[in-house]
């Protein structure tokens, strides 16, 4: 058994560790958040939500802390859900934080998903790479396993250069 090494650091942490103080300064969250954002949205609304950024109110008089207002991208309709579910939401980032970090949330429409870009599907095999494929897939009784391996093997003996 091997014991990990004093002075030996994981990359996340390092890599957190440069990050977290820049999203600090412009965005007022940590990677630990966003990390966790899935977590803390659940799973109605950890889709189409992204946190922005949090606006950290001014201390009073007295130097007192203050709780900041979250500013969260959702997409199109489901906003108008997320706006019923406000209080839970903020119910849930401040258990995350362990203090009452947000007394408000506030929703801006635009997309958050990234457009997947689809492939083409391979081009059908033909001769003998076919005949090849058709020799391997015998003896598969079941119609959807047998689809996909059909379009797994198309793609990998449809490459080029093979």
């Amino acid at each position: 058994m091997s014991y990990p090494r004093k002075d030996v650091k994981q990359i996340s942490e390092l890599a957190n560790g440069l990050i977290d103080p820049v999203l600090a300064r412009r965005a007022g969250i940590n990677t630990a958040l966003l990390g966790s954002w899935s977590e803390i949205a659940g799973e109605d609304f950890a889709d189409c939500t992204r946190p922005e950024k949090i606006a950290w109110a001014r201390g009073g008089d007295d130097g007192s802390f203050r709780p900041g207002v979250l500013t969260i991208a959702c997409e199109g309709a489901r906003a108008l859900f997320l706006t019923h579910a406000r209080g839970e939401l903020i119910q849930r980032i401040n258990s995350f934080f362990g203090f009452a970090a947000v007394h408000q949330i506030r929703i801006v429409q635009k997309p958050v998903s990234q457009a997947v870009r689809r492939s083409r599907p391979p081009a059908p095999l033909k001769g003998e790479a076919a005949r090849k494929l058709e020799g391997m897939m015998e003896g598969i009784e079941g119609d959807k396993l047998r689809q996909a391996i059909e379009r797994l093997g198309t793609a990998v003996m449809g490459k080029r250069g093979r």
